[in-house]
């Protein structure tokens, strides 16, 4: 049996290491529970990039939650465009009067955010709030307030703990720097 391939040393420096994170999700967790304790909470995810961030923070939350995911199809596949989303996969809870906290891996320049955010109150919960793991204020073009942010991070495209490039890097631990220019396609 061969070795596997290891990650190409190219792929970029580290710009979170798996501790950083680690404490991060641990501490926005303890957060969460005080805030919505007592309150039926729905934390909500989209498919695929959230799997990883979600299933921490939501062993970190301390507190009885409903967990629900979306998925969606953008039309326009490039962070440069901001095409049109769709769902493709929809909510299985009702939400009216419940307490919904939309947990996102990053926002960017808002429009997915703003138009998820849009869709859940039309649902009428009582309160819904957003969680962030990776905040790119820089690239904002549609407002969107967070409540919990994990983390500032300049203008880089970044891979790893659930996002990817062309649906690989998602399971690296960490969170890189990376340059799509530097990988071959080889």
């Amino acid at each position: 049996m061969t070795s596997p391939r290891p990650w190409p040393r190219d792929i970029g420096p580290i710009l979170l290491t798996e501790a950083e994170i680690r404490q991060r999700v641990a501490e926005l967790g303890i957060q969460i529970s005080h805030d919505y304790a007592g309150k039926d909470l729905v934390v909500i995810g989209i498919l695929k990039g959230i799997v990883f961030f979600m299933a921490d923070l939501l062993r970190a939350i301390t507190i009885p939650v409903t967990v629900d995911f979306l998925a969606i199809s953008r039309y326009g596949p490039t962070e440069q465009t901001h095409g049109v989303v769709k769902f493709t996969k929809d909510l299985s809870e009702p939400l009216a009067g419940r307490h919904v906290l939309f947990v996102e891996d990053i926002i960017d320049s808002g429009f997915t955010t703003h138009f998820i955010m849009r869709t859940l109150s039309l649902r009428q919960p009582a309160s819904l709030n957003i969680c962030i793991l990776l905040n790119r204020p820089r690239r904002r073009i549609i407002e969107v307030e967070p409540t919990y942010v994990g983390f500032e991070i300049p203008d880089y495209y970044v891979v790893g703990y659930g996002l990817d490039f062309k649906e690989q890097y998602r399971n690296l631990p960490y969170i890189v720097k990376f340059d799509p220019d530097q990988i071959s396609e080889g």
